[in-house]
């Protein structure tokens, strides 16, 4: 919200020489967020006058261009002459010169040259010269008759020097989207009063006017009508009225749009204008049906949803309720008769048709942080007595108000909970004095419970939506009271053993994993049903079925994750996309699995500590929320260099970094194979730890590379890690280090092809006994010589005593013994040679 601090004295009886930076500087203790304070006009300087244009010759140049040559009375004996490039001026109009030695904005200084066989004593300006913005005529400035005279500053005359304040209006003040928000806390900040502009005299009847109908109470709760006739198209907007839009941010169009936006600007409440003669039957508020379109002011036509929020009259829909007219009934530059609306729509409603149709517009900001429900007469009224003084229409006194929206509920509160929250010296008559200043009605009384402690009941302004338990209000006295009057205490911290067990294994699996090669990211956990197609999930697949949530930033992304893998693959997308192809990356994060018997979550007072009950209900309401890690590989994992070529990532380096993930917690882990999407069918390992299965491991398949635009033979990983850790042992113990000489002993056996080398191993570890040191699977060998349908693993045994060096016959007795388990339980054969 930009607010110019010339508009805001108006309302706020500022002291004299403050400017826009120390006013900034209040408003930032008040809790407002100023972001910058603009300068305007900060190095203009004079001479800058009014002109009367006396003559002008044109004179066409070789160039293809015409040029004025002409005459100006600027109040002095003699006419100033100068060369102009412009037409849109005649005899007689004044105009803005600016003289020799003047500098514009922009650091343009202007002097006397000789151009086009002229010298030019000065330049007529147009408004972007002046600082002024665009006025979309591309001209120079032409002043209305009256307004001024010949040699008059023009700098004082169009304001051009002034500060305008740049304020990051958050979601709970959104009646800080106007200059009446904004002097209200400019008053307070400074302990005086508010001229409040919304202070109107409010002339209509209460009925009669245009014809309302309503049939969405919920999603509108108020809609004001009033007609003025007469009104003037052609009447131009005054100049203080352009200024004060541009200054704020909006290009002036029309006299019937700039004072809605002006109206708007000023107190808040977003105003839509309707030619009364293009209007057909009475205006009705409802939702949208199936099939129906609009074409917005924008000149877009769009297809409705049945959620929208429509403004309709007998022709069909006119507008998108809150986010934009339609533009069968907007305003044109032949319109005498217009019909003003203003409403108020529920902000939920309006925030969701803005990102459906992607259309933010100044009326969807406002009305999605909620407007005041009881300023829509009062701004209608404001609307009509300017379009009566400026373009002078004759205001209807007949007036359609519709309004069902309840009053705010009181809230009481102990009148020390603001200091408590605090925890600084607030005293009562403190609290009180700062709650009224911003709006509230207080009530004080004793606790009739208890007999003593006095209470503060509390009804909150109607602008005040946010205002709804004891700590909202706890923290308006306290911003009030001053955020920098608090005292800063540091907590004692408890004594303890530092990390838990748990967080000291999730950094030794994010150090691994960056040891490893691996970068990590976060994302957002938010996803969607397209997330799960280009998946290749199937319609039963458990992973969609999600939390959605309330209100999504996306409707594209309405829920929450059940798998990292959706946004590590968009996240890789996005790096491939930009040239980085070979990549590496790691996240660990929740993932949000609802729970089938989980019952809506209670909402516990704030005013003391919730029970033990309602607590229970809190947690039984959440979905369970495991932690995962995620990982994807794509492209090279070694690059191809001097040295060699690269290695590609694949499928067992996918496997790899699972094994990594395990052993850095201290378990072994069991792989299996399995067909899952989104992986490759046949190159998927499950990976399990103590019978339980903790996630998978592979190559991604081709159709998933192929959605998210990721090289082939991409791979990725999912794992439990609550689940893995759990399985961890719960402290590591170190192994003693013989220094007795190892014995090799390799052996291959042949097993039938579905028997995995997992099982195969632990048979093998079972067998050897404690004399076995290490085991490893090096080799996996298929084809006609061990015959159809088996395999053939060929695994490096390492066998060390701790107190001896071992013997043959004691090394082969082991090493008989481990392959004797192979034979017992699967049949396996020894394979030689």
């Amino acid at each position: 919200m930009r607010v110019p601090l010339s508009w805001l004295r108006e309302y706020v009886e500022l002291p004299a020489g403050v400017t826009g930076r120390e006013v900034g500087e209040k408003l930032v203790r008040a809790g407002l967020e100023v972001e910058t304070v603009h300068e305007a006009g900060a190095g203009l300087t004079g001479p800058l006058v009014v002109g009367r244009v006396l003559s002008f010759d044109p004179e066409p140049q070789k160039n293809g261009k015409t040029i004025r040559w002409t005459s100006l009375d600027i109040g002095n004996d003699e006419p100033q002459w100068v060369v102009c490039g412009a037409d849109n001026y005649e005899v007689g109009d004044l105009v803005v010169v600016v003289l020799p030695g003047a500098v514009l904005p922009g650091g343009f200084a202007i002097s006397a040259r000789k151009t086009y066989g002229h010298v030019s004593n000065g330049m007529i300006c147009s408004s972007s010269e002046l600082g002024l913005g665009d006025d979309g005529t591309h001209g120079i400035v032409v002043l209305q008759p009256g307004e001024a005279e010949p040699g008059d500053d023009a700098i004082e005359l169009l304001g051009l020097r002034d500060d305008v304040l740049d304020i990051a209006v958050t979601p709970d003040r959104g009646y800080c989207l106007s200059i009446r928000g904004v002097a209200r806390e400019t008053a307070t900040a400074y302990g005086v009063e508010l001229e409040d502009p919304a202070a109107l005299t409010l002339t209509g009847s209460g009925s009669g006017g245009y014809p309302v109908r309503v049939e969405d109470a919920d999603g509108c709760s108020v809609f004001v009508t009033r007609t003025v006739t007469g009104v003037d198209p052609k009447a131009p907007s005054p100049r203080w009225l352009q200024q004060r839009l541009v200054m704020a941010g909006m290009r002036p169009i029309s006299i019937g749009v700039d004072v809605t936006n002006y109206v708007m600007l000023e107190l808040g409440q977003p105003i839509h204008g309707y030619d009364k003669a293009r209007l057909s039957g009475e205006i009705v508020v409802r939702r949208a049906t199936a099939g129906e379109k609009l074409m917005t002011l924008d000149d877009q036509t769009r297809e409705l949803d049945a959620e929208d929020l429509l403004i309709t009259d007998d022709s069909g829909p006119i507008g998108i309720a809150g986010v934009m007219g339609g533009a069968s009934t907007e305003i044109s530059d032949s319109t005498t008769d217009v019909v003003i609306e203003a409403a108020h729509f529920h902000p939920v409603v309006i925030a969701r048709a803005s990102r459906r149709h992607k259309l933010s517009s100044e009326a969807s900001r406002r009305f999605e942080r909620e407007v005041d429900p009881r300023l829509p007469r009062y701004a209608a009224q404001r609307v009509a007595d300017l379009l009566a003084e400026l373009a002078g229409g004759t205001i209807e006194a007949e007036e359609t108000v519709v309004d069902t929206h309840s009053a705010p509920a009181p809230v009481t509160i102990r009148a020390d909970h603001p200091a408590r929250v605090a925890g600084a010296s607030i005293s009562t008559e403190d609290s009180v004095r700062h709650l009224r200043a911003v709006g509230c009605n207080v009530a004080q009384g004793n606790d009739a419970a208890t007999g003593d402690g006095e209470l503060l009941r509390l009804t909150p302004p109607s602008w005040r939506p946010d205002l709804r338990d004891p700590n909202d209000f706890a923290e308006e006295v306290i911003r009030l009271f001053g955020y920098d009057n608090v005292p800063s205490v540091l907590p004692s911290a408890p004594g303890g053993q530092g990390l838990t067990v748990a967080q000291k294994r999730r950094r030794r699996i994010a150090t691994a994993l960056v040891g490893a090669g691996l970068t990590e990211v976060v994302s957002y956990p938010f996803v969607g049903d397209a997330d799960f197609d280009a998946m290749g999930l199937p319609a039963d697949d458990s992973r969609r079925t999600t939390v959605k949530l309330a209100n999504p930033l996306s409707d594209e992304e309405p829920s929450m994750q059940t798998t990292l893998l959706p946004t590590l693959l968009r996240t890789a997308e996005r790096n491939v996309g930009r040239g980085a192809t070979d990549l590496a990356i790691f996240q660990t994060s929740l993932v949000f699995l609802p729970r089938s018997d989980a019952k809506p979550a209670p909402l516990p007072s704030v005013a003391q500590r919730p029970s033990d009950d309602e607590i229970q209900a809190l947690n039984n309401a959440l979905p369970d929320q495991p932690l995962h890690v995620g990982v994807v590989l794509t492209g090279s994992r070694t690059p191809t260099g001097w040295w060699g070529k690269g290695q590609p990532a694949g499928w067992s380096d996918a496997v790899q970094v699972a094994r990594t993930v395990a052993a850095a917690v201290g378990v072994e882990p069991v792989l299996r194979n399995v067909e899952l999407a989104p992986w490759h069918p046949g190159r998927c390992a499950e990976v399990s730890v103590g019978g339980k299965v903790i996630g998978h491991a592979g190559e991604l398949h081709p159709k998933v590379c192929q959605a998210f635009g990721l090289p082939t033979r991409s791979s990725a990983v999912e794992l439990n890690l609550d689940a893995l850790m759990a399985a961890g042992p719960s402290s590591v113990t170190a192994q003693p280090f013989s220094s007795y000489p190892v014995a090799k002993e390799d052996v291959a056996l042949i097993v039938a092809a579905d028997v995995s080398a997992a099982e195969v191993e632990a048979a093998l570890v079972e067998g050897a006994g404690e004399l076995l040191e290490s085991i490893r699977l090096f080799d996996l060998y298929t084809g006609e010589q061990i015959g159809e349908g088996k395999k053939s693993l060929a695994f490096a045994l390492r066998f060390r005593a701790s107190d001896r060096t071992l013997t043959e016959t004691e090394v082969a007795a082991a090493r008989q013994a481990a392959v004797q388990v192979t034979v017992d339980r699967f049949g396996a054969v020894q394979r030689v040679g």
